[in-house]
Order: C-alpha cells, then sequence, then structure tokens
C-alpha cells in the first residue's frame, strides 16, 4: 500500500498513526498541542519516536462534541500540515469528515484522509479524494446501536463504506478500515469488537485499530484518561495479533514498542 511516497507493507508489518490533535477540547489532550508551534513540535517528537504517520485532527469527535466549521477546522490545521510537509519525514493524514476540509488539507500536503463516517457523511468526500489519488481510513460509525447481528452488521457497514469509495474511483489499494472502537458502540460491543478483529478479514482490507486512551480502556479498568497506556497497549498487542496493520495512538514509543514485540512473537518459526 502506498500512502504519499512511503510504501507500507500491511500483509507482514503493522505501524503505527501518531495522533496530533490540534484541539481545545480533545478527550485526552485537549488544549496540549494547540498552539502551531507546539503541535509541529510534538510531530517532531514522534516521527522520532517511530511514528509512521502523522494524523492531524482540528475537531473534537469525543462522546457529545459540539462541530465546528469548516473553516475553523481548516484554521487549526492547515497551517500545521504546510508546516509538517517535508519535515517530518512521515505521511501525513488529516482527520476529518468533511471533502471541503479534506480538500484543502490534501492540496496542503495531507496525502490519506482518515473519515470517522466512512464516506457516508459528506457526499462529495469519496471524490474528493479520488481526484487527489490519495488513501483513506474508513472508519465504521453509525446513528444507533440497532444492530441485529452485531459483528456482521458492522462488516456489512464497513463493507458499504468501502463501496462507496470503489465507486467513487478510489483504488483497492488505497483503503484502510477501521471498527470505530468508541463510535456507535456500547462498552461490550467495544470489546467484541477488539476481540473477534480477525472476522473483519474477509473484507480485505488492510484494518486500522485505534482504541488509544479510549473509554473503554478506562471503563474495563476503572481508570481516568492519564492513567490508561497499559490498558492502551494491551489493545494494541490483540490488534496486531489479530492482522491489524495499523494502530492509531497517542503514546508512539511506547506502542512502536509493544507492536515490535507482538510482531517478533508473531513471525517466530517462520
Amino acid at each position: 500500500m502506498i500512502i504519499g511516497n512511503r510504501d507500507f507493507d500491511t500483509k507482514n508489518r503493522c505501524y503505527v498513526m501518531g495522533i496530533l490533535n490540534v484541539t481545545p477540547d480533545s478527550f485526552s489532550d485537549g488544549g496540549s498541542w494547540a498552539r502551531p508551534e507546539d503541535a509541529v513540535r510534538h510531530a517532531e517528537e514522534m516521527a522520532a519516536d517511530g511514528a509512521d504517520i502523522i494524523d492531524v485532527g482540528g475537531e473534537s469527535t469525543r462522546p457529545g462534541f459540539t462541530s465546528i466549521s469548516a473553516q475553523e477546522e481548516m484554521d487549526r490545521i492547515i497551517p500545521i500540515i504546510e508546516a509538517l510537509r517535508g519535515r517530518v519525514g512521515v505521511p501525513i493524514s488529516v482527520d476529518t469528515y468533511k471533502s471541503i476540509v479534506a480538500e484543502n488539507a490534501l492540496r496542503g500536503g495531507a496525502c490519506l484522509v482518515n473519515d470517522i463516517w466512512g464516506l457516508k457523511h459528506d457526499p462529495k468526500m469519496a471524490g474528493v479524494i479520488a481526484r487527489a489519488g490519495a488513501a483513506c481510513c474508513l472508519m465504521h460509525n453509525r446513528e444507533n446501536v440497532d444492530y441485529t447481528d452485531f459483528m456482521q452488521d458492522m462488516l456489512r457497514d464497513l463493507d458499504e463504506s468501502a463501496g462507496i469509495a470503489r465507486n467513487a474511483g478510489i483504488s483497492a489499494d488505497k483503503i484502510i478500515l477501521d471498527p470505530g472502537i468508541g463510535f456507535a458502540k456500547t462498552h461490550e460491543m467495544n470489546l467484541e469488537a477488539i476481540r473477534k478483529l480477525d472476522m473483519l478479514a474477509p473484507a480485505g482490507y488492510p484494518l486500522m485499530l485505534g482504541t488509544s486512551r479510549k473509554s473503554v480502556v478506562g471503563k474495563a479498568l476503572g481508570l481516568p484518561v492519564d492513567e490508561r497506556l497499559e490498558g492502551s497497549l494491551a489493545t494494541a498487542v490483540i490488534g496486531v495479533m489479530n492482522g491489524c496493520s495499523f494502530i492509531r495512538a497517542h503514546d508512539v514509543r511506547a506502542t512502536k514498542r509493544a507492536v515490535a514485540m507482538a510482531e517478533a512473537v508473531l513471525h517466530a518459526g517462520g
């Protein structure tokens, strides 16, 4: 899989996407990287720690979040994406579900669109990605939790997103799927989705897992957001063992080490 100018061996490796939230109200690190100079410095630190992709987001999508305008989102992220282009040495992703934001981010140097609505929120999004020749990560999400068969319904929902992408002209080798832990799922559903990640393999696309510091970890362990590292690493290892190609994480260095150890075990003995 080619993302930007880098070839990702998604059949045999698992890569880490570093999270760069430039929002004042992110659930985990709101306000920490809101100043452009702080955001750029943190991105450089994540790249030095081994991040394979930097994912830049300008709008919090935590439960109960307040949506912002496309212009405000662009004002937050475009200068940072432009500053990072060619500076961190790894591909830049934009975390948005708005096509106008994605279009300007791709023009500014991003090469992957991470859409929490799996191309189902903005009908123009798939075309924007296709015309740019960019990669995309399509996350599972829906308006309700009215599932008939949770895992099968999630697989069908993700297949619909992939179908939207393919119909718009996005090639199959530019598509990543994400089960959307923490979105339109109960706590038990989140745990089940992590445990049964291999059930999503028939879709045929690389998988991204994003559990870092999320409430699924906090609720399982009874811990606040700043004490969820070990739980996040445990889910990352489970992701590797179940075939994930990408792990989205705040704590890049620790996650890289956990992923490397899991890969060593997974590949032992040929």
